[in-house]
């Protein structure tokens, strides 16, 4: 039976469904394959729409389902503060999505508006997937979680060509992998070949560049991973046993190199409790842990004090020392979380009773942007990225001065069991989008070294306590994304509308 005579609360649950099939293309279970076939799904229901509305209304449901399943580690972050019942935490996630969802709605109405084919409609749909994904980056200070094309990250060859177009290219092209399904089951034999065959070129130009990406002569990272979840972190008293387990784990690290080379370490956001600073024994206490020539980068907090030297704003913040105690730079967070890290109009969310899921009452200042660290000794230049931060393409490396390498600190122990491997994923896109190897230390997992290419070393699974001995992989030349950012991806996009514009050319007209 068409899906046009199908009852209308038949067409909800399916595309609700199709929403949520296409999410489990994403981490943990990354059944990419399984992305397409909603995809596809959406593209029926679209053209099956009899009016605009419709089609909106098809493609909100979409999203609906398809960021529910997709965020619901949201719900577990609810679980680790005391502000705000638990049970909030669904809704949250119910009402992110029927948010986010707007913004594939607006690609649906947009395919139906704008396309009368369905080889047009499919490639519509792809640019406006892309128009809806790099608004959501930054409308209401941005929410860049899951775009569809971080379901390529394990498929052969595709991710390497975010290298040129960026994650939104890689989202236009599932778009049009499904389309061509879709064409395929609509017996369209001539667009879903030439669907098909632009995936397949994908893969077989992406599996030309996946080389192999070696440093033999790059110093060690060695990345700490002490397993102290989010329940542990605020038990009174219990910062200094964290930070001893920090240190011990770093002593015990070093001492087995078995090489008198510097090293550098890398811990986690917020690992120091301390204002580093302000604090000459807190910085002698660390750098006692390190041999003559490494170094420690770490998370910590600095205090922006007025003129009575109270403490007014924090800064979420990446630092850099040395041996001697020595600070060699600090990088400040500059993407904050909304409720998490400061409460925007506080004196309206405060009135009407809405708190943050962070504890206490001071607010965390953004920092100016990405920035880049030079770093002594054989250790290069470094571009510092917090937590959610590096979820954000095209805005993690200070355009003026391009970083050797990104280190990305984070606290995962929010995310629940989906968020970590989410966050993995869109560090490797990141890693692949700017030619740029990427440093992950988190206190729960997932740490690990990433290079270039997206491809993992040192991997330290979730829940594991462990360090991991990595070497630096080197820097790749400068990737076309890297260098034109969103406009790459701006050109791929209008390439598709391009080709709309063609297919709906050679429409026989109307009788």
């Amino acid at each position: 039976m068409p899906l046009a005579q199908l009852p209308r609360h038949l067409l909800v649950i399916i595309a609700i469904a199709a929403g949520a099939l296409a999410a489990l293309g994403f981490a943990p279970t990354d059944a990419w394959p399984l992305t397409i076939i909603g995809i596809a799904v959406l593209l029926a229901l679209i053209d099956a729409a009899p009016t605009r509305g419709r089609a909106a209304l098809y493609g909100w449901l979409f999203g609906v389902g398809h960021f529910s399943l997709g965020l619901t580690w949201i719900a577990e972050a609810f679980t680790y503060q005391a502000k705000m019942p638990a049970a909030l935490g669904w809704v949250a996630v119910i009402g992110l999505s029927m948010f986010l969802a707007l913004y594939v709605a607006l690609a649906a109405v947009l395919a139906r508006t704008l396309a009368a084919t369905p080889a047009g409609r499919v490639l519509v749909l792809a640019a406006g997937w892309m128009l809806g994904e790099w608004l959501r980056g930054w409308v209401l200070s941005g929410f860049a979680w899951n775009p569809l094309g971080v379901a390529w990250i394990w498929a052969p060859g595709v991710p390497q060509l975010a290298a040129f177009g960026g994650s939104l290219a890689l989202s236009g092209l599932m778009v049009v992998a499904g389309g061509a399904l879709w064409l395929a089951v609509q017996q369209a034999w001539r667009p879903a070949a030439a669907g098909g065959a632009v995936v397949v070129a994908a893969v077989v130009a992406g599996l030309a560049l996946d080389r192999p990406v070696e440093a033999p002569d790059n110093p060690m990272v060695y990345l700490i991973q002490p397993d102290i979840g989010q329940g542990e972190k605020y038990v009174p008293g219990i910062e200094q046993a964290h930070l001893q387990r920090y240190l011990v784990m770093t002593r015990a690290a070093l001492a087995d190199r078995g090489s008198s080379r510097g090293a550098l370490v890398l811990w986690s956001e917020s690992s120091v409790p301390y204002l580093v600073e302000e604090d000459p024994r807190a910085r002698a206490l660390l750098a006692a842990a390190l041999g003559p020539d490494d170094l420690l980068m770490f998370g910590g907090v600095a205090a922006i004090r007025d003129a009575r030297g109270e403490v007014v704003e924090l800064t979420n913040s990446l630092y850099v020392i040395d041996a001697r105690g020595r600070l060699h730079g600090r990088y400040d967070k500059a993407h904050l979380v909304p409720l998490g890290e400061y409460v925007p109009a506080r004196a309206l969310m405060t009135r009407i009773g809405l708190a943050r899921l962070a504890p206490g009452d001071i607010d965390f200042r953004p920092g100016p942007g990405p920035r880049t660290l030079a770093l002594p000794g054989g250790f290069g230049s470094v571009g510092g990225q917090i937590c959610y931060e590096i979820i954000f393409p095209g805005a993690v490396v200070d355009p003026g001065k391009r970083p050797g390498w990104i280190a990305n600190i984070s606290n995962d122990a929010w995310f629940g069991g989906s968020g970590p491997p989410q966050h993995l994923a869109q560090a490797q896109m990141r890693a692949i989008e700017e030619g740029l190897p990427i440093a992950r230390a988190t206190p729960t997992g997932i740490s690990a070294m990433i290079d270039g290419r997206g491809h993992l070393s040192g991997v330290i699974g979730p829940h594991q306590r462990a360090t991991s001995a990595a070497r630096l992989p080197a820097t790749l030349p400068p990737t076309l994304f890297g260098r034109f950012g969103h406009l790459a991806s701006a050109a791929f996009g209008l390439l598709l509308l391009a080709l709309a514009v063609l297919v709906e050319r050679q429409r026989p007209p109307a009788r």
